[in-house]
Formats: structure tokens, C-alpha cells, sequence
């Protein structure tokens, strides 16, 4: 590894020297893989937990692909525990069987998502994009990526659109003068958080594990392209789609095809509009960010969406959280074999 790696190296925390890269340049699982998710918090038997409970968990540290019967699991004293062990032990078999995290993701996708902790999708988000994004050098498209895989507390101060991590902004526990910045955000001061700047970005790659720095996400901001950018990379490494996504101010098209909410709020207001239901003032203030997407020609996209662009919509919840859901843009994508025949 030469001195200009380490210099532009990010994201320890995603577990990627834990991965082997293939050929088709994926990430393929390993024991050392498996061995981080059973080492997690959330997965450590806590000092109360039965003998058996125990007992497997320090089984797999050792042997991290043993198969784990249901009985075995059964025999757990804690119901708790037998479901945290059911989920956990699913989501093992489902990475070994699939080889490579972005095969076992894109097997989640069409299986659905719904029984897979929110933890174990965000870990592997994180991880697939560590990859995707190997060898980036702008810290703006890595601090955007960041909203891949951890919430974001949105706030307006003096006219400038700020989203800062939620879990950074709310584990905060030091001196409340050290930050301006937290009266802003209503919480504790969060120590050096900075709002990103170009003088200061260079400075994300030391501190890109500690998620603390503040994006200014205004339409003529550099966060707001580098969101698109985000998702351009995203796409082409999980489907090969070679697509163009641009920020929009506004969208006027009467005859807009296809759409993608990049999260739930999105999704429902992006529907009310395809439905030509009215959308309400409070929800039109919900909206984050507009985007525009257009693909170069593949065979696979659909030939009546194929020359249109697609619109992308980020939204808040009514908590100010933006929650994207990096699945979306790939359920969304207008392909050839997708079920829908209207705007998604």
C-alpha cells in the first residue's frame, strides 16, 4: 500500500480489509467477515444470558460457518435471544451460500428485506460502498454516501439546508460550548463538528470513521452533486446501468414517466403525484432534494422509459430525518422485466 492510499484511505469501520474482492471486483465473504458481526454489541451475549446462548456464540467465534439447527437455537432460555439467533443465523447462511456481499444484497432485494435488521442491511451498504467507492478522492461524494447507511438530523440556519449524522448528534455527551453548531441541531455540542467546507475537506479522510462533520446540502452546494454521484456509482456497481443523475431545482414535466423515492417519504409523496392526488403543503416542504437520471442505451431498460428521464425524490419525515433507502434506486430502476407499468 503506497503513502497516497493511506493518505486517501476511508471507512475502517465498513470492514472491508475483512473482504476478499474477486474478479468481477465484489467482495467476497470471509470467516474474519463473519467473525465482526458475531463480535458486534448488539450480538455479544449480555452477562445474563444462558449457558447455551453462550456456549454457541463462542462455538461460532471459533468456527464462524457452523451450521446452527433451529432445535440448537431453540434450546436458548430467552425468546429474545432465540429471535435475535434466528435472524442472525439466516442472514449468515444467506452471505455464505451467496458468496459475495453484493450478490447476497441484491437476493435480499428480491426476497424482500423486511425480516433483516436494519444493523445487518446498513453493515453491508456500508461495506458494498467502501468497495464501489475504492480509489475516490472527493470527500464530498464520501461524506454524502454516508446518508447510504446512516440517518441524517436535518436543520435550516441562516438559509443554509444542514444534515449532520443522528447518531454522532445525539451520543454527544461533552461541554456545550464546545460547538455552535448544536444549538442548531437542539442537542448537546457535538465535538469538532464542522460544517464541510472546500478549505476544510481534505480534512474527512482522519476523521471519516467518526461521521461528525455537517454537510451544507443547498441546490448549488457541492453535497447536492455529490449525492448524485453517490448514486451513479451505486448503480452501476450493483446492476452495470451506466446512468447520469443530475440536481434539479424543480421539476416541470406534464408528462414525467418514471420515478424513484429515495425514501419512504419520497416514495409517498412521488405516488400522490403519479396518483394526481393533491400534496399537501406540509409535504411539498418535506422535500429535501430533486434529481434528474438518464441511462446511456442498454438493452435492458425499457424502450418507453428508456430516452425519458428519471426523477428522483429525497424527502424528511416529520421528525426532520432523512432516511434514505439505498434499495429503492435499484427496485426502482424502469428495466425491462420490472412489474410495474406506471411511475415507481
Amino acid at each position: 500500500m503506497n503513502s497516497d492510499s493511506l493518505t486517501h484511505d476511508f471507512w475502517v469501520s465498513s470492514g472491508h480489509v475483512l473482504l476478499q474482492r474477486d474478479e468481477a471486483g465484489h467482495l467476497g465473504v470471509t470467516d474474519a467477515y463473519l467473525k465482526a458481526f458475531y463480535a458486534r454489541p448488539e450480538v455479544l451475549p449480555p452477562p445474563e444470558a444462558c449457558a447455551s446462548e453462550r456456549a454457541l456464540h463462542a462455538r461460532l467465534m471459533i468456527a464462524p460457518g457452523d451450521s446452527v439447527t433451529a432445535g440448537e437455537i431453540n434450546t436458548l432460555a430467552d425468546p429474545d435471544a432465540r429471535e435475535n439467533w434466528t435472524l442472525l443465523i439466516a442472514f449468515r447462511d444467506l452471505l455464505v451460500a451467496s458468496g459475495t456481499l453484493e450478490k447476497a444484497y441484491l437476493t435480499l432485494l428480491k426476497r424482500g428485506m423486511s425480516r433483516t435488521p436494519p444493523m445487518f442491511l446498513n453493515q453491508m451498504v456500508h461495506s458494498i460502498l467502501r468497495n464501489a467507492l475504492d480509489g475516490e478522492h472527493d470527500p464530498f461524494v464520501l461524506r454524502a454516501a454516508e446518508m447510504f447507511f446512516r440517518a441524517q438530523r436535518l436543520t435550516i440556519h441562516d438559509g443554509a439546508l444542514l444534515l449532520a449524522d443522528e447518531e454522532t448528534v445525539d451520543g454527544a455527551k461533552i461541554d456545550t460550548h464546545a460547538s455552535p453548531l448544536v444549538a442548531m441541531f437542539g442537542e448537546q455540542a457535538v465535538k469538532d463538528l464542522d460544517v464541510m467546507s472546500e478549505e476544510t475537506a481534505h480534512g474527512y479522510f482522519a476523521r471519516s470513521d467518526a461521521f461528525d462533520t455537517v454537510l451544507d446540502f443547498g441546490l448549488d452546494k457541492p453535497a447536492r452533486a455529490a449525492l448524485g454521484r453517490v448514486v451513479e456509482i451505486w448503480v452501476a456497481h450493483l446492476t452495470g446501468l451506466d446512468c447520469q443523475v443530475r440536481p434539479r431545482a424543480v421539476i416541470n414535466d406534464e408528462a414525467w414517466r418514471w420515478f424513484i423515492g429515495l425514501d419512504a417519504e419520497a416514495t409517498h409523496i412521488g405516488n400522490r403525484l403519479w396518483q394526481g392526488k393533491p400534496v399537501s403543503e406540509v409535504d411539498q416542504k418535506r422535500v429535501v432534494a430533486l434529481y434528474d437520471m438518464s441511462f446511456k442505451p442498454d438493452q435492458r431498460l425499457r424502450p418507453d422509459i428508456a430516452d425519458k428521464p428519471v426523477y428522483l425524490l429525497l424527502a424528511m419525515g416529520e421528525d426532520r430525518m432523512v432516511r434514505i433507502k439505498p434499495q429503492n434506486l435499484i427496485a426502482g430502476l424502469p428495466l425491462k422485466d420490472h412489474p410495474s407499468t406506471e411511475a415507481h
